[in-house]
């Protein structure tokens, strides 16, 4: 019964920020699990590599090339999904500056892409799924930066936690539908994203980072995947408004 719970054949899951990272890792393992999976992004490139990638272990995978800050673009991708029963919304940038530095476009451009990019896609997700009466789960993707302070993360972590508020938001708005609505957390994962030094410098970081974690060691983007999926399956059908962790202990929140 616990394998079953899992399995996700039949179902069809749209995933944003498919092309890379956390992204494509969630896609593939959505895919390997049996969902039809809608890969998204605006690299153009990305994408193509994540569906052969998905094709490759025999799943099934469609690809659209949007931005998700254009609310036009995405309603079209989701509408265009015959249904919908899983949502995974997490394309992101990263930004970071000091408070006192940070501009007006720096922030436009995070709180569009991390949190208005994220509200499109819940929208018209959960848009779908009600008009088509389908009990689905909706997954965001928040960030550790939401449990914690960190220097020159002002943009990144007020969209974050902007994020949150949205999720838990939603979850009481659409339970009594049957949909779900939960996000994941992660703490530091080895992505392009996360990867912005030099060789040298990246790795004095990612040990940083190891030490602060009670495991040892930083995360990979399948430590997320596995999150993603635990909150797509029937597994977790009684787990609605939370927010899952993947960050290797480094926050303990109550």
């Amino acid at each position: 019964m616990a394998v079953k719970a899992y399995d996700l054949t039949g179902r069809t899951a749209f995933v944003t920020g498919a092309a890379g990272g956390i992204g494509r890792a969630s896609a593939v393992l959505l895919a390997r699990a049996g969902a039809t999976v809608h890969c998204a992004d605006r690299d153009a490139q990305g994408l193509h590599e994540t569906a052969t990638r998905i094709k490759d272990h025999g799943g099934t995978a469609r690809t659209h090339h949007l931005d998700v800050t254009d609310r036009t673009q995405m309603r079209q991708a989701v509408e265009s999904c015959e249904r919908l029963d899983v949502l995974a919304a997490i394309a992101g940038i990263m930004h970071s500056s000091p408070v006192l530095e940070t501009r007006d476009e720096d922030l436009d451009r995070v709180l569009n892409v991390n949190f208005k990019g994220v509200l499109y896609a819940c929208q018209e997700s959960a848009r779908l799924m009600l008009d088509r009466n389908i009990r689905g789960s909706i997954i965001t993707m928040a960030s550790g930066a939401v449990d914690t302070g960190g220097p020159g993360l002002l943009c990144y972590g007020a969209a974050k936690a902007a994020v949150v508020q949205l999720t838990k938001t939603l979850a009481t708005e659409l339970g009594r539908s049957g949909i779900r609505v939960n996000a994941v957390a992660p703490g530091w994962i080895r992505t392009p994203m996360t990867d912005r030094h030099d060789d040298a410098a990246q790795a004095r970081t990612e040990a940083v980072m190891a030490r602060m974690s009670p495991l040892g060691r930083v995360g990979e983007p399948e430590d997320v995947a596995h999150a993603v999926l635990h909150l797509a399956s029937d597994a977790s059908a009684f787990t609605t408004g939370q927010i899952l962790r993947p960050n290797g202990g480094v926050a303990m929140p109550w």
